[in-house]
């Protein structure tokens, strides 16, 4: 004969966002997740320089 499922679920004490094992390393890091990094840096630093160009060419035309 099967047991009851209970109704209740255990109470937690603190929440917890991410449980890791105590020893447990970081994943190693790849060169995909480097290269994409660097390139939202870059396009990032372009699209400033762009609006800093932009701000600059419209507060000195005449």
């Amino acid at each position: 004969m099967r047991r009851p499922v209970p109704n209740r679920r255990m109470p937690r004490h603190y929440p917890m966002l991410h449980h890791r094992a105590h020893g447990a390393e970081a994943r190693p890091l790849r060169i995909s997740d480097l290269v994409l990094a660097l390139l939202g840096v870059a396009l990032l630093g372009g699209l400033a320089l762009a609006a800093a160009f932009t701000l600059a060419a419209g507060t000195t035309a005449p």
